[in-house]
């Protein structure tokens, strides 16, 4: 026999290794790495791009949480507020705010006699322009709710006006005030002399929380209460409507739902729903909710009308997903021992399916405290001062919402406002956060393992 090499060119062997690595494993496994940077790269892009956001949201807003107090001992003059010392009611109420203001001014009257508090060339009058014109209205509200009071010395905490505010938070400076017409130099020296006094102090503000909205001129005074009062009772409407409409729904189409082309159509449309933009939706309700069954506008019952239609496409789709998640054993075993279509539905796959439900449901809850755009259609936008009425008759009063209001603060021009607005969005985002956390929560409550 002759070698079969020895016909033709030996061929070239091949150098392979299990040890030494080859120019191709090399790119492969630097490609690899590339990708695992690239990775990390984003990842620490984003995490810094949020802690950004909100480091900045959380040092715009968290002044609006601490406010300015200048407090003052007021003599309520019986000749200003009951002429004829009958002490009748409607008689006293017919003083308006502007018959309180004088009050103040005189009180920093008395103040001045003190010989650490004063600034010369600063009257008395332009003294009281350091207090916030809600102050007035104030006392007129105590005086009617405490009539006898009248002819008494009572010591009021009065909010600073905004540029008061502002000075202790960095917002006004000096040079800036002898530029602003709603401050001056003097009322700045003396609010430092009030604040060595110990009549000035900047303190929590609970009246941020608490307070309606203020008017363009009293920024100080603008609070969430109405807000969040609104928000409230338009979650309680989308939750008593999304979660038995959506879970029924979402029930028939998965478990007792004939597969044909009907339900082809309507599960399409579902998914389309989802993706429309949020103010279709409230043009719709617009149309409907007002021009049409005449509900009143800027109440709750329309914003969750609204709402409901926008939430009600994502809990179908999640509550379906959750059923969808159930092994078909479950149904197969129920059935097997004799249970009916429905039994097996209900006492075994919808507790099973709870869980994705309720995590669902209230994630769909979060993105409807946050929108926007719907509830502007719908006039909520308006300027409210009167909180609602308890439930039912308060779905129907007018209210305010919590991104509507922040978004009516970012458009008023004072500086004030933006702090409020940031403060706002702090709100905002604790509920949003809250939800979530109960949403985990619920979900690691009623989980079960299959």
């Amino acid at each position: 026999m002759t070698d079969a090499t020895n016909n033709g060119a030996p061929k070239k062997a091949l150098k392979t290794s299990l040890i030494a690595v080859d120019e191709r494993t090399k790119r492969r496994n630097a490609a690899e790495a590339r990708f695992r940077a690239y990775g990390v790269v984003a990842i620490v892009i984003a995490i810094l791009a949020l802690i950004g956001l909100v480091g900045s949201i959380l040092n715009n807003g968290s002044s609006a949480f601490r406010q300015t107090f200048i407090t003052m001992d007021v003599y309520l003059d019986p000749a200003k507020l009951d002429k004829d010392g009958s002490g009748n009611l409607e008689k006293i109420a017919k003083v308006s705010t502007f018959g309180y203001a004088p009050l103040i001014a005189k009180s920093f009257e008395k103040k001045f006699e003190d010989p650490n508090v004063g600034v010369e060339g600063l009257s008395a009058k332009n003294a009281a322009k350091m207090i916030s014109k809600e102050g007035p209205a104030e006392m007129r509200r105590f005086v009617l709710a405490n009539p006898h009071m009248i002819g008494e010395t009572v010591s009021f905490k009065f909010l600073a006006s905004g540029r008061i505010d502002g000075y202790f938070k960095g917002r006004v400076t000096m040079e800036s005030a002898k530029l602003d017409k709603n401050v001056s130099p003097e009322q700045l020296i003396l609010a430092d002399q009030l604040k060595a006094e110990g009549s000035l102090k900047t303190s929590f503000n609970m009246g941020f929380l608490t307070r309606a909205d203020g008017s363009e001129n009293r920024p100080e005074a603008a609070g969430l209460g109405v807000a969040i009062l609104g928000s409230f009772y338009m979650m309680i409407v989308v939750l008593c409507l999304t979660l038995p409409i959506g879970v029924a729904a979402s029930i028939y189409l998965e478990e007792f739902a004939p597969k044909n082309w009907i339900t082809d159509i309507v599960e399409v449309n579902i998914s389309n729903l989802a993706a429309v933009p949020s103010i279709v939706f409230g043009i719709l309700g617009l149309s409907i909710f007002i021009n049409f069954m005449g509900l009143p506008q800027s109440a709750p019952i329309v914003g969750g009308l609204v709402l409901t239609l926008m939430t009600l496409p994502t809990i179908i789709i999640a509550t379906r997903a959750s059923l969808k998640a159930v092994p078909p054993s479950i149904r197969d075993a129920a059935l097997g021992v004799g249970a009916s279509k429905m039994q097996a539905v209900f006492h075994h796959v919808l507790p099973l399916a709870a869980p994705g439900i309720l995590t669902g449901t209230i994630i769909g809850l979060a993105q409807a405290l946050g929108e926007t755009a719907p509830l502007l259609l719908i006039g909520m936008v308006a300027f409210v001062r009167e909180y609602p009425a308890a439930p039912p008759e308060g779905f129907f009063d007018p209210a305010a919402a919590l991104p509507v209001q922040v978004y009516n603060w970012t458009q008023r021009a004072d500086p004030a406002f933006v702090e409020r607005a940031s403060g706002a969005i702090i709100v905002l985002l604790v509920f949003l956060l809250a939800m979530n956390a109960i949403a985990i929560v619920l979900r690691r409550r009623f989980e079960r393992r299959w």
